[in-house]
């Protein structure tokens, strides 16, 4: 199982998609989460609307690759009609490990149309649908603190999809419980580098499961 950070590895709230969190994941080799938007005609990093401070795309992703890491990078996207300068910025540094989620599916469409990878949405609002079929994974999400769908998660990876789990954490819940249902599935799952953990303390993950 690989573990990528959320929005970079953070210490303090105010790092969150921040040079600082980027280069901390980095170079301790996790990929990471991270938002996308657009600004002034450029791509930017940005949960929420930008406000200008904000750093690029093309900055991310000068991080990324002078770090060395091969992490994978979970690229959600919070506007449309963003494909042509993604997959130019992704080709022009050589990034091939990395998934685009989170995009309506108008434009997950596009972007598949685009020959980008892209991964579909699964959680107890989110039943497995057409779109599946067409997407390279899934990103499992869950809101309310609900078991962990082994079943789904399974019969994706055996489909030779990956899946990347949202730890508990990221909605304000204990991480405990989740990451034990993990490390009780079948060992060729939990062991297949088609399953990741997206979380926001990525060396506590690394700690527990490599234990």
């Amino acid at each position: 199982m690989e573990i990528i950070s959320h929005r970079g590895y953070w210490k303090q709230p105010s790092e969150k998609n921040c040079i600082e969190a980027f280069e901390r994941s980095f170079l301790l080799g996790f990929g990471t989460e991270t938002d996308l938007r657009d600004a002034g005609g450029e791509v930017v990093i940005s949960h929420d609307m930008p406000k200008g401070s904000e750093i690029s795309f093309t900055e991310l992703l000068n991080i990324y690759v002078a770090s060395q890491c091969n992490g994978t990078l979970a690229l959600n996207i919070k506007a449309d009609g963003l494909q042509e300068i993604v997959l130019k910025e992704l080709n022009k540094f050589g990034v091939k490990n990395y998934f685009l989620f989170d995009m309506s599916v108008p434009d997950c469409l596009v972007s598949l149309r685009h020959g980008l990878t892209c991964f579909a949405r699964y959680s107890e609002y989110e039943p497995p649908s057409l779109l599946w079929s067409y997407c390279q994974g899934v990103w499992y999400d869950n809101f309310n603190g609900a078991s962990l769908n082994k079943e789904i998660l399974i019969d994706v990876i055996n489909s030779g999809k990956k899946v990347c789990i949202v730890s508990s954490e990221l909605h304000g819940r204990d991480h405990v419980s989740l990451w034990k249902e993990i490390s009780e599935i079948d060992s060729k799952i939990y062991s297949s580098d088609r399953l990741i953990l997206c979380t926001d303390i990525p060396e506590a993950a690394r700690s527990y499961f490599n234990e």
